[in-house]
This record gives structure tokens, sequence and C-alpha cells, in this order.
């Protein structure tokens, strides 16, 4: 069975988007995923759809109707974690990323104006989610980057299967500066070590451009990984502690404790950006 999302929004025209091309694309054609979209206007109120309301205590904007939103949730709610993309929800984290992946897909709700009624927020459950530090016009944007993030970790998307580990975000280190031909551009020279045959030196240089950069850029990363928060050995493997817990994917400690054991994954200690 494919991995299933389905998108509760006002503007559903939206999507699928990005995720019409490319390796995404590529797998929505194959059935390696699905996607459904379900616009909340189908169940507004009166003449015109309305799904929104002027906010209880005063204050600028609307808020969208608990009523409308619960409707349209239980049009697609099934055994799939409901996901409500929100600037105050919890961070989106790869290990969260990987969580959903190995699902059997999420029921995405984006909110718009000011925001969706409190009630129906608790009342279903959802799990509130982030994906940075700043306002967007509405969860759209978020649940593309969301449905990315996870798609391409999705059995048989990606060509290799080391590009989904060999990454930023997938290890406590951001990853190495990466180069390719022509070997000498603009003045610029490949670094000698990358052209040396020397696999030992190679993984060596690699392993100190991506501490520099985790430490110049990311030092809250940088300081988890000194501080050995996640365990790996030289080739980025992540190990187990006395009490068996296995850490692993990063940002935030995603934990496989002893009511959910799985085997650790080996991966390479770098992290890529988006």
């Amino acid at each position: 069975m494919s991995w299933r999302a389905d998108i509760l929004t006002i503007f559903p025209s939206m999507f699928p988007g990005p995720l019409g091309e490319s390796l995404a694309g590529k797998a929505l054609a194959e059935g390696k995923w699905s996607l459904n979209v379900t616009d909340i206007r189908a169940f507004g109120l009166g003449r015109h759809r309305s799904v929104d309301d002027t906010p209880f205590g005063g204050g600028a904007g609307m808020v969208m109707r608990p009523d409308v939103v619960d409707a349209a949730i239980s049009a697609v709610a099934d055994e799939r974690p409901l996901l409500f993309l929100s600037p105050r929800g919890t961070p989106l984290m790869q290990a969260r990323v990987r969580e959903l992946a190995e699902g059997p897909g999420a029921v995405l709700l984006c909110g718009r104006f000011e925001g969706v009624d409190q009630r129906v927020i608790e009342a279903r459950g959802a799990e509130e989610v982030s994906i940075g530090d700043y306002i967007l016009s509405g969860g759209e944007l978020p649940a593309l980057v969301l449905l990315d993030a996870v798609i391409r970790l999705l059995p048989g998307v990606m060509g290799h299967a080391e590009s989904g580990v060999e990454e930023s975000f997938s290890a406590p280190l951001l990853e190495y500066p990466h180069y390719t031909r022509p070997a000498l551009w603009d003045g610029r020279a490949v670094p000698e070590v990358l052209t040396s045959g020397n696999h030992a030196a190679i993984a060596a240089w690699r392993m100190a451009q991506a501490r520099e950069i985790t430490q110049t850029r990311r030092p809250d990363l940088y300081k988890d990984y000194s501080l050995g928060v996640h365990t790996h050995d030289s080739l980025g493997v992540h190990t187990h502690d006395s009490l068996g817990v296995h850490t692993h994917d990063s940002l935030g400690v995603h934990t496989h404790d002893t009511l959910h054991p799985g085997p650790p994954r080996p991966k390479s200690p770098f992290r890529k950006g988006h």
C-alpha cells in the first residue's frame, strides 16, 4: 500500500504544486504515494460557504470555525496522524519526518486567516507542527515542505538508498562541501584530497569540514555533537547505550525506547541543507 497524504485546505489548486515535479512527481505517478486534496469550503455554511467568523474577545482578522473544520476532518480521518501546520507548533525535525515516512501517511490541516478554533484542534488531537520561526499566509506551503521531506524517504523514491542517509539533519553534523567537474573553474581548484583516490584521507577531510561548518553555522548542533548526545563511531554508525536507547536523527532527539525497539540504522554523520 502506498503512503497516503490528505490535504485539508481552502486553496486546493495549490496542490500538488512542486510535488508534481521531479522525484516526488515521478513517485506520485508511479503510485509510491497518493495525494487527496479536500476543499474545506465544501463544508462551509450558507450560500457563500463561509468557513470563518470573528474571534471571541475581539481582535483583528477571522478564525476558522470548529464545526466547519471538524466536518472536513471527518471526511478523511482514519488511523493516520492529523497534523496542523502552525507557527506555534513543535519544530519539524528529521526524526519526525522519518517516523511519518515509516507510517501509513498523514492528514494535513492547512489553516488560514488568524488560525483555527482551538476547540477542534484539541478535540481531534491534532499535532501542531511548525517549519520555522516565521509567519506565512497559511499552512499550504508548510504542508508542501513537510510532504517533500517525507516523500523523498519513501522506498524507491530516491535513486540510491544512501542518498537519504548521508545528509544534513539525518545525523548530528552538517554535511561537507560538494565538488564536481570541471576540476578547475574560475581559478578555483577542487581540493586536492578529493582527487587523490585515498578514501581514508577523503573521509577524514569530509569529517573535518563537517565539524568546522557545523561549529561555525550551527553551534547548537555542534554542542550536542561534542557532548556526545549522538553516539557515533568513526564511520557514523549509531550505537546503543546501556539502557538500550537508540538515538538518531539530529535536531530533535528521536529515541527508540524499550517499548519501541528497533535496529539502529547505519548513517553518515552529515546533514544536508534544503
